[in-house]
């Protein structure tokens, strides 16, 4: 089955429901099932059962979520861990007299990112060792380098899964899949917050009255000035669009940074400056004397 097919032999989009591929599997499979179709586009049973094979493992991997997730990413899906005899699989897509060699304990091992490789992507080269049993049968201990391909936008918790990339047991079993979950390292400036960055920004009571130009240095090295022109209040937030971490799965496109307010109040001030802030400020609130 040619990488990335899978979806074609189903006829179905890659945002297909789990109920979507189910009807597709069962309209599909009973056209080209060996011992039911008597279709008259289906030559003969070899063609058949070539067809109805495909269809069979199309659908065995994208119904799992796990194996479709593994089949999105790498646009393939190892499938000799199981060896199935098509004559006894059914119509519901049920194996009947399936041989399967059962694979060691899942690993997961966390990925800590900065919040600058999430934001711009990166590759991370991870050196790792593992056990596999060698011809004479015995486990032995290998070192491999696995190259991982960061993406702009990444979140916590995204799953990098290297299929039978783990450990081996004695006794036959197939190697477990390695899964790398990405984390993310705390940074010292900017919070995440969905697809938006957070930033808190100390200012002055008379800036917050008069205003200020805020200059930041983004994620990716740039420079950005920023007019704060309108009266800030305590627990104001300004919104700057475009200017948080990438959407992953809207190119081009960025969350928006946020920033949040800490104004500095003064710890006293003198008779003279009350007066004169008394006389700037009553045309506003209406003061008497």
């Amino acid at each position: 089955m040619g990488a990335g097919d899978y979806y074609k032999v189903l006829k179905v989009n890659r945002h297909a429901t789990e109920e979507e591929l189910k009807k597709a599997y069962k309209r599909l499979a009973m056209k080209w099932h060996p011992d039911r179709n008597h279709h008259q586009e289906v030559k003969n049973k070899e063609e058949a059962e070539a067809k109805f094979k495909q269809i069979s493992e199309a659908y065995d991997v994208l119904s799992d979520p796990k194996k479709r997730q593994i089949y999105d990413f790498y646009g393939h899906y190892p499938l000799n861990s199981m060896k199935v005899n098509k004559k006894e699989q059914d119509c519901d897509g049920r194996n009947n007299n399936v041989k399967e060699e059962k694979a060691g304990v899942v690993v997961e091992t966390k990925l800590v990112c900065t919040l600058e490789e999430l934001y711009k992507g990166c590759r991370k080269k991870l050196k790792i060792s593992r056990n596999v049993v060698d011809e004479l049968g015995k486990l032995k201990c290998v070192e491999e380098t696995l190259k991982i391909d960061i993406k702009p936008g990444w979140k916590k918790g995204t799953k990098i899964t290297f299929p039978g990339k783990g450990n081996q047991e004695q006794g036959g079993s197939q190697p477990s899949d390695l899964v790398f979950v990405v984390d993310e390292k705390p940074h010292a400036v900017f919070k995440r917050d969905g697809n938006d960055l957070v930033i808190t920004q100390k200012i002055l009571l008379v800036e917050a009255l008069s205003g200020k130009t805020l200059n930041l240095t983004t994620l990716d090295g740039r420079e950005i000035a920023i007019e704060v022109t309108d009266v800030v209040k305590p627990r104001h937030v300004m919104v700057v669009p475009n200017e948080g971490m990438p959407i992953s799965k809207e190119p081009g496109k960025k969350g928006s940074l946020r920033i949040k307010f800490d104004v500095m109040f003064p710890s006293r001030l003198s008779t003279h400056q009350k007066h004169e802030l008394k006389k700037i400020m009553r045309k506003d609130y209406k003061l008497s004397s």
